[in-house]
């Protein structure tokens, strides 16, 4: 494999994972009650902890596309 297919592959996942991301947020801040009342079917949980959830998932998924995604493929740009 090349340093420009991982180049690519990594150009490519931040995308798809950043917009993934978004879609995950226009449903939490869009529509709150349609989602709480979508998850509260299969799981008893309260809508305070419910946002929590979300938003500290939210996070930690975009710390994880930056770390792992992102920052290694700024390096190659730079780097090459």
């Amino acid at each position: 494999m090349t340093l420009d297919t991982i180049q690519a592959v990594l150009g490519w996942s931040t995308l798809i994972n950043f917009s993934l991301l978004i879609w995950w947020a226009f449903f939490i801040l869009l529509a709150p009650d349609w989602t709480y009342k979508m998850h509260s079917k299969f799981f008893s949980i309260s809508k305070d902890t419910f946002n929590t959830v979300h938003y500290s998932g939210m996070a930690f998924f975009k710390l994880l596309v930056i770390v792992f995604n992102l920052a290694p493929y700024l390096a190659l740009r730079i780097a090459t």
